[in-house]
């Protein structure tokens, strides 16, 4: 029988998942653009044009996982682990939002050159470096919160 809890388990971790697909792409590519000069390393951020919806991932995700931490609250790991994993979208929000927004405002999302580019290059790419190990955490949080988790009555 399929549950409200393991439907909100698969949705978390699902969501988990799909989050760290863009957040890898940005930390593959770390190690072949940081050290591109302005002209290149500009051309190459158009790439990412369009990926804004993709942050949709994240309060998405942190909004399952917290729904799953709710949802196992009577058995301790279960419930921690869920909201160790919501957490680490608490804290990919906040990393985004001091550290790599201002630097896609301060370039105009990388159109502009300002003349603090590079310290602005380094605080983009290290903050979506970050932000990855976090999102893969949370992934690795809510499939455990999923995995240790045991219907009522067992």
């Amino acid at each position: 029988m399929i549950t409200v809890t393991k439907i909100v388990q698969f949705l978390a971790i699902v969501l988990s998942a799909l989050a760290l697909v863009p957040a890898g792409a940005h930390l593959a590519a770390l190690p072949n653009k940081i050290g591109l000069p302005q002209t290149a390393y500009f051309t190459v951020q158009g790439i990412y044009y369009g990926w804004a919806i993709l942050g949709l991932l994240w309060p998405g995700a942190l909004a399952m996982n917290v729904l799953l931490a709710i949802c196992v609250r009577s058995q301790g790991g279960p419930f921690w682990a869920a909201l160790l994993a919501a957490f680490c979208f608490v804290l990919m929000l906040v990393i985004f939002v001091l550290w790599t927004l201002p630097a896609n405002q301060a370039t105009q999302n990388w159109t502009t050159v300002p003349a603090n580019w590079e310290l602005l290059r380094r605080q983009w790419e290290y903050s979506h470096a970050v932000n990855t190990v976090l999102v893969f955490a949370a992934l690795c949080l809510a499939t455990l919160s999923a995995l240790l988790w045991r219907p009522p009555g067992l």
